[in-house]
């Protein structure tokens, strides 16, 4: 548990660490595994140690939508929230890469808020963050054009690997960002003619030409 403690020193006081390590139990995740599901019960909140984990939320025709990515030292606020009010989840949380996390029970949750100040702003910090990016994604569908929503996707998903090829299915990009393969396709293609990267199967590559 050395290796948990030494990711954690960093933003939790040690009397918390020393909690988290005596009732923990890290859990192991590869790319492409669901680690929450719509309509599952939720008795834990996951604490990100490493890997990258894409949030995704369902709307009534059954259309889904990118919310969030959530990396080493986050959580997410909305399993929290279901988490605290025994609601079933309203999200889907999927693997971008090899994960490794912490549940915290739900029990434990609003005991550390009152007992800890680190959990405290912790939590706290965690809901500002995620309401941030939602008002950016809110921003992005109201107020941008598909093709810039695009580029802005593109350039977080490179952000998120930390390189510029980045494996993905035009219907995966179609899917996350909410619209049709056949748009997102054309998209890209014209991204490809205009020298902002090139296209591959399952793969796109982004060119030093991309940002400019």
């Amino acid at each position: 548990m050395e290796n948990l403690k030494d990711k954690l020193i960093g933003f939790l006081e040690p009397k918390l660490i020393q909690e988290i390590i005596s009732i923990g139990q890290i859990l192991n995740f590869k790319e492409g595994d669901i680690i929450m599901d719509y309509g599952k019960n939720i008795k834990s909140m996951p604490l990100i140690l490493s890997g990258t984990i894409r949030v995704m939320k369902r709307d009534e025709e059954n259309r889904e939508i990118l919310l969030y990515y959530l990396s080493s030292n986050e959580s997410c606020a909305m399993a929290y929230t279901c988490c605290m009010e025994a609601k079933k989840s309203e999200i889907k949380a999927i693997a971008e890469d090899n994960v490794e996390l912490i549940p915290i029970p739900h029990e434990k949750l609003d005991e550390w808020l009152i007992k800890y100040p680190s959990w405290k702003s912790y939590i706290f910090n965690s809901f500002t963050q995620r309401f941030n990016e939602l008002l950016k994604s809110l921003e992005s569908i109201a107020f941008h054009k598909l093709d810039e929503r695009l580029i802005n996707y593109l350039k977080n998903k490179a952000n998120v690997y930390g390189k510029t090829s980045i494996h993905l299915s035009h219907n995966q990009i179609a899917e996350e960002m909410g619209t049709s393969r056949v748009v997102i396709s054309r998209l890209l293609k014209q991204l490809e003619n205009d020298k902002k990267l090139i296209l591959y199967r399952n793969e796109i590559k982004l060119l030093s030409t991309f940002n400019s």
